[in-house]
């Protein structure tokens, strides 16, 4: 009997009431591949419900706009466009650098019109820009959704190769890989279009997209906490 307890003793188990054993062991449960499975896929469902939930508020506010001033972005050029979205990442940057805001408007915001601003970039992209607005905010609505959605699909591809490897990342980093995918943006324009192995500008507008969002995303999680 000394011996079964000692055995016991050594696999972590202590006697409660005679009869019934309760095993303390801190040694980690190894954790089975269904289960690990299964845990990535609520994380991706997870993740598709907040990008979702995030272009929505982005969608939101461009339709609000579009019944304030219409599509009067029509009349920009890429490369206005292209400026546009590095002034606003080059602000994002700054505030995190210097944690303070002399504008009582904050990152997050910012990061809200980095996914406007590249949905309108990619309308351009493919309509070309106008001397004056030819689009309804009916017809701008209707492209600007159809954008968002291919973002969302192309997050959705990604994200299952990726692995969620997006939490693991810092805020800081979305902010400087859309600055350097700007900057690629503006060698290509600078080039018009005459590059080696460019994926293309279309390409990194949606990478900024995708960028922006999970940004938004973090944020607001550090805001509910």
């Amino acid at each position: 009997m000394r011996s079964l307890a000692l055995i016991l003793q050594k696999l972590g188990c202590t006697q409660q009431h005679k009869s019934k054993l309760a095993c303390t062991t801190d040694a980690p449960y190894p954790t089975s591949p269904r289960l690990k499975r299964t845990r990535m896929m609520a994380e991706q469902t997870t993740t598709e419900k907040q990008f979702e939930e995030t272009l929505k508020e982005c969608a939101d506010l461009f339709e609000r706009k579009l019944h304030d001033y219409g599509a009067s972005w029509r009349i920009l050029r890429a490369t206005s466009l292209t400026d546009q979205l590095f002034i606003k990442a080059k602000r994002i940057r700054s505030l995190e650098i210097k944690r303070t805001a002399m504008v009582n408007e904050g990152i997050r915001p910012e990061f809200i019109a980095l996914v406007n601003y590249g949905i309108v970039g990619l309308i351009q992209l493919d309509k070309g820009f106008a001397d004056e607005v030819d689009l309804t905010p009916e017809e701008a609505l209707a492209l600007y959704r159809q954008y968002a959605n291919e973002a969302l699909q192309l997050m959705l591809k990604k994200n299952h190769d990726y692995d969620e490897a997006w939490r693991m990342m810092r805020v800081s980093s979305y902010t400087d890989l859309i600055l350097t995918k700007l900057q690629r943006i503006k060698e290509m324009e600078d080039l018009e279009g005459d590059t080696l192995v460019s994926e293309g500008i279309d390409a990194n507008y949606m990478d900024i997209i995708n960028y922006a969002v999970f940004g938004a995303i973090k944020l607001k999680e550090k805001e509910v906490r």
